[in-house]
């Protein structure tokens, strides 16, 4: 089991996402006094009687104004068993390119519903976009459930509506979890609450401390070495005249030296010599380490290039289809011109065709579209000036991501996913719906 698990959280307005991170602050006592102070004081001005502890993590002046979350915010928390990285995304529907940045690299997604509420448009939305994510673990957090008669009905009616669509979404039902909770007054959050008697699982926190997650993040599949060079080392000085590394971080498998490597997308084979670090030398580097790789030959290394395993090294692709989440203000149409950019390689890209859009409410296809709006996720094909050295995003989500750029502003205008993630999805079209 990792020591280390990174979450975030989602949900539509007015879940009570910001009040149940500050409840997981508060409880695992990772606030300091002097906040807790503040946010008292912040709370007797409003006229409450209890501390409004959302004002512990709605730090933006226009979030504390609008009672909102704007943007992503990464909040660290730890109990005794495990340390937590938690990505607090925003709730609002032109605010979802903010929630798939902080999901992105989520081993694990608390998804908040209003009690009194349900399962409604928004947490439909964010869990199709958790499942496309790949995201591996899911809890439902049914917040709120002191503020509703027959809390046990309730409870139940969410949580089996919740269990229809997430195994339409390709979850198993032992990666979903469901927990009635109050942020408020912290019932199933750290602790078990008398209030709930009909629930007999774990606390929030319990759940957190336990499932068992992947270290590396990195997928179901296991491959070879996958390298990004971010950049080359070349010190030219008196100690290190003839210094070559290249550094980067190791976005999949394993690198030991005498690992016999090739270079993409050139192809040119060679043996790692050395695993360099600020701290002195590695024998082996895992998924995640920030490494500089030494080669026994003078080889031609670039940025954006991959060093991957001789042995099952991927075939470079200039040409591929891929499922994006649309993040632009104006439509994507077939023809656009674009960059893409994946790992340390940026280069330009055209869209061809758009396949079809994914309706999430529905779980239903609609194929051929003319555009993709603000928030569609739908399967294209690509096309690139630079071959690329990508896995499918099913089989290693971080050599399988990308990002399509304004090549004029700058702005991030999709995050994509190569290949078909939707075939996991029960998908039907839309004149079968």
């Amino acid at each position: 089991m990792s020591d280390l698990l990174r979450l975030a959280t989602a949900g539509s307005v007015d879940d009570g996402k910001s009040t149940l991170v500050g409840r997981l602050l508060y409880d695992t006592k990772s606030v300091l006094a002097d906040q807790i102070d503040a946010v008292t004081r912040a709370s007797v001005d409003k006229g409450l009687a209890t501390p409004d502890l959302s004002l512990l993590v709605d730090g933006l002046r226009a979030e504390r104004e609008q009672g909102i979350t704007i943007d992503v915010a990464y909040r660290y928390f730890a109990t005794p068993q495990r340390t937590f990285v938690l990505a607090d995304t925003p709730g609002h529907v032109q605010y979802t390119r903010n929630t798939v940045s902080g999901a992105s690299t989520a081993q694990l997604v608390i998804l908040l519903v209003d009690a009194r509420k349900g399962v409604i448009e928004q947490t439909r939305r964010h869990a199709a976009v958790m499942a496309l994510l790949g995201v591996p673990k899911l809890v439902l957090a049914v917040n709120k459930i002191d503020l509703v008669d027959d809390a046990a009905g309730v409870f139940d009616r969410i949580a089996t509506e919740f269990n229809q669509l997430t195994t339409k979404l390709g979850w198993a039902p032992e990666d979903v979890v469901e927990i009635p909770v109050s942020a408020l007054h912290g019932d199933n959050v750290a602790s078990r609450s008398e209030s709930t008697p009909f629930y007999d699982g774990p606390s929030l926190i319990e759940h957190l401390e336990s499932v068992p997650v992947d270290a590396d993040n990195s997928g179901k599949h296991q491959v070879g070495l996958r390298f990004p060079v971010q950049y080359v080392i070349r010190p030219r000085t008196v100690e290190y005249p003839d210094y070559r590394g290249y550094a980067g971080q190791v976005a999949a498998g394993v690198v030991s030296k005498g690992d016999e490597v090739v270079v993409l997308p050139s192809g040119i084979r060679s043996t790692v010599e050395r695993i360099d670090t600020p701290d002195g030398e590695l024998a082996t580097a895992h998924p995640g380490h920030s490494v500089t790789l030494v080669l026994t030959d003078d080889v031609d290394v670039s940025r954006g290039d991959t060093i991957a395993s001789a042995i099952d090294a991927p075939e470079p692709i200039d040409a591929f289809d891929a499922t994006v989440c649309w993040l632009g203000d104006k439509p994507l149409r077939p023809g656009a011109r674009l960059l893409l950019k994946h790992g340390t390689r940026t280069t330009q890209a055209i869209v061809g065709a758009l396949l079809e859009r994914f309706d999430e409410q529905k779980l239903a296809a609609d194929p051929d579209p003319e555009a993709l709006s603000l928030n569609d996720i739908g399967r294209i094909s690509v096309r690139v000036a630079d071959p690329v050295v990508a896995d499918d995003y099913r089989v290693n989500r971080h050599t399988g991501s990308f990002l399509l750029i304004d090549p004029a502003g700058g702005n991030t205008l999709a995050a994509g996913l190569v290949g078909d993630v939707l075939s996991a999805v029960e998908v039907g079209t839309e004149t079968e719906v």
